[in-house]
């Protein structure tokens, strides 16, 4: 007899390091890959999983979410341990998982998106933040960072930092958190909103490192803006540095756990 279905909601952390990204790609593994095996031995027959957002090669997720059909009897805490369990030795884990209902989707229903970024901006390279962080050899200025930010805040014609193989029918987008603070010799910059462009957050911060090492006057990060075109932006920062922290929905699928 096969075992009724249900649809669950999936929250991962995940090192990046490793994979060509999330999505599945002919050659190389992807993140995608290792949660679809490891469901599909749960499920006794291949699944496919749905995602809030598809992360590049060498990006990190501490509050990624997904969907996918498995068994609607097993308890939640057994749907994460047996996948937890299918997935090693990959640096991919499921932190909770709880059943949602039929057409909930982790793209199309969450509200806001979270992403931190970390710069290291100290002489000597990084030993244990190595892939994890941005080195940045030289000081940056973060005051100046944080002046540069605040005309980006809003909704704007984002084309000036989307990647030219960005495939969303538009480059209109608010954004409604751009925060830079330190930390010793780390540099945070936090970028919250409902949907970002490709390459959106890593372009910003490549264009406010501009300005934190002093090759950009504040104002310029708002003359890109405006200017509508990629090349008038500062270079995409490396993969590394950034973390997708936390996806928010209406409720919380993984309150009750």
């Amino acid at each position: 007899m096969t075992a009724r279905m249900a649809l669950w909601a999936l929250l991962l952390e995940y090192d990046g390091t490793p994979f060509v990204g999330w999505q599945r790609q002919a050659q190389g593994l992807s993140v995608q890959q290792v949660l679809e095996e490891a469901a599909a031995r749960l499920a006794g027959a291949p699944v496919g999983v749905a995602v809030a957002g598809r992360t590049d090669a060498g990006v990190h997720a501490a509050g990624q979410v997904a969907a996918v059909e498995l068994p609607a009897h097993l308890p939640a805490r057994q749907v994460r341990d047996a996948l937890n369990y299918h997935m090693k030795p990959h640096p991919v884990v499921v932190l909770a998982a709880a059943p949602v209902p039929a057409g909930w989707h982790p793209r199309f229903s969450a509200l806001e998106r979270r992403y931190r970024y970390r710069i290291l901006d100290r002489r000597a390279r990084p030993a244990l933040l190595a892939g994890r962080v941005w080195h940045h050899p030289a000081a940056l200025d973060t005051i100046l960072m944080a002046q540069a930010a605040l005309p980006l805040l809003g909704r704007h014609d984002f084309t000036s930092f989307r990647a030219a193989a960005c495939q969303a029918a538009s480059p209109i987008r608010t954004l409604d958190r751009l925060a830079v603070t330190r930390a010793g010799e780390i540099v945070t910059i936090e970028a919250v909103a409902r949907s970002f462009l490709h390459h959106q957050v890593r372009n910003l911060v490549g264009t406010l490192a501009l300005v934190g090492c002093g090759r950009w006057p504040p104002e310029r990060a708002a003359e890109a803006l405006a200017a509508r075109d990629r090349s008038a932006a500062g270079p995409t920062a490396p993969a590394a540095g950034l973390t997708l922290e936390a996806v928010r929905y209406a409720e919380d699928p993984f309150a009750a756990g």
